[in-house]
């Protein structure tokens, strides 16, 4: 049994590993500027505060075994939060962590620091290419635990596609709140493109390896995400379909949706981000071939069974979050002007 610091613990990674490690008899400690508010808040150790803030990281720190940092600030925040968080929080949770002698630093990191590459499928040595603040922060927080391994840490750097499942919401309660609506649903392009997902489960999985297999194998970095994916238009169909109501993807010129895209982001009107909508047409998918051969990764779910399990997830909760918006994985983004575009499908 080990003792675990979650930064970001409160948020959808942070609960859902929060359960995989319960489960497995682990001790969990919890840093977060937000609120534990789960059920399982009495079984863990709970810190509310901000990474940026270093003594409260040395608090958090005091006697964990291994560190699983997973705390961002994502896209929709300012840059200069995002930089605060991202990189400097970063430096204060990895220095904490040698300091107090943690025997296992895990990073999550993004395949966000690839930015929109030219081929596929992408290994863990090609280029990083940031695309806007969060993608360069990325880099430059990946950068901070290169430089911690150099030192002599075991520092496992996970780099996941976009991954679903219980507790999120984000970009994801788009497409889930139409599917409910009885609405179709918009693509940019024909669809015909594969788009990587993951399932938090299996990326739960990879980071319980990281923390436990040898030194030798775990002290790298890795591409997660699921072994089983198609074209994003099927992919999402099942959606769609898992809805009931006979609803179709309908795909949409990428070129001038994307001009109209960065025009309604500009103005504050619409909620996808750059990232979002310029890779959406594309492919977008990665080889997890090192971590099957060095972890040993064995992921469970399909994107069609990531999708409708977090889709069944949102019904089953949707009482909870119905009238409420923000910027995290765990809550519902605005949809802008995009509400009235539903009206078309």
């Amino acid at each position: 049994m080990a003792k675990f610091l979650l930064t970001g613990g409160a948020g959808f990674l942070g609960i859902n590993l929060a359960r995989y490690l319960l489960a497995l008899d682990h001790e969990v400690v919890s840093l977060d500027i937000a609120d534990f508010n789960y059920p399982e808040r009495e079984r863990i150790r709970e810190v509310t505060g901000d990474i940026r803030d270093r003594a409260i990281v040395d608090c958090a720190m005091e006697g964990c075994d291994v560190v699983v940092h997973a705390a961002a600030a994502l896209p929709l925040y300012s840059p200069e939060e995002i930089y605060g968080t991202d990189v400097q929080g970063t430096r204060h949770v990895i220095e904490s962590a040698r300091e107090h002698g943690v025997r296992r630093f895990i990073h999550i990191s993004s395949t966000a620091v690839y930015g929109i590459p030219n081929h596929h499928p992408i290994r863990e040595d090609d280029t990083r290419i940031g695309v806007g603040p969060y993608g360069e922060a990325k880099i430059e927080a990946e950068d901070i635990c290169f430089t911690g391994r150099d030192e002599g840490m075991i520092v496992s750097v996970i780099r996941p596609k976009t991954f679903v499942g219980p507790e999120r919401l984000g970009v994801f309660a788009l497409l889930y709140d139409w599917a409910k609506d009885g609405r179709g649903f918009p693509m940019l392009g024909d669809g015909s493109n594969r788009y990587q997902l993951l399932d938090v489960e299996d990326l739960c999985q990879s980071i319980a390896l990281c923390a436990t297999l040898a030194d030798d194998a775990v002290n790298d970095t890795f591409n997660i995400g699921a072994k089983e994916f198609g074209a994003m238009r099927d992919d999402y169909q099942a959606v769609l379909d898992y809805a009931g109501y006979g609803k179709r993807v309908t795909g949409l010129p990428a070129e001038p949706a994307i001009w109209l895209l960065r025009l309604l982001e500009s103005l504050g009107l619409s909620p996808l981000y750059k990232w979002v909508y310029e890779t959406a047409a594309k492919d977008s998918f990665v080889s997890i071939e090192k971590a099957e051969s060095q972890l040993g990764f064995q992921p469970k779910f399909s994107n069609k069974d990531a999708l409708i399990r977090n889709y069944q997830w949102y019904l089953d909760n949707l009482a909870q979050f119905e009238r409420q918006t923000g910027v995290s994985h765990r809550t519902p983004w605005g949809q802008g002007v995009l509400k009235l575009a539903k009206l078309l499908f």
